[in-house]
């Protein structure tokens, strides 16, 4: 599982006074750093390889500026072609967002799938998890 800090700006704030749904989304994508870097180690877009297909997010508490939040990512699931990422976001110890979003390994030459090679796959078998774990 991988854990990153993000610190709330003031214009990620909307006009009912809690940070607007749109930023969820751009937090949990910043969480999948780690796991872009296992697929894109110098994270170029020349060499990219992965692609987003589906993303989900459950709203399960308000988060606020003026606190830190932690957003926690793990792998789910991995696939032949594609891997399932678990993400959850928490404000003062309190779970505020949830999510998962479906990647699939692809080649932009072929503009088609490949499987997940064998040394991705164990690098990324180090950060299964699933939230109730945690």
């Amino acid at each position: 599982m991988f854990t990153t800090v993000i610190v709330p700006r003031v214009s990620e704030t909307d006009g009912v006074g809690h940070i607007n749904n749109t930023t969820i989304p751009v937090w949990f994508e910043a969480g999948r750093e780690g796991i872009f870097k296992i697929f894109t180690p110098d994270l170029s877009f020349k060499h990219w390889k992965m692609v987003i297909i589906h993303m989900e997010v459950d709203y399960v508490s308000q988060i606020y500026y003026g606190s830190e939040v932690t957003v926690y990512t793990g792998v789910e699931r991995i696939g032949n072609t594609s891997l399932t990422i678990c993400e959850e976001i928490h404000q003062n110890g309190r779970l505020c967002a949830k999510g998962k979003s479906v990647y699939v390994n692809f080649n932009f030459a072929t503009q088609k799938p490949e499987p997940i090679p064998d040394e991705i796959r164990e690098k990324l078998n180090e950060h299964i998890w699933r939230p109730q774990e945690r």
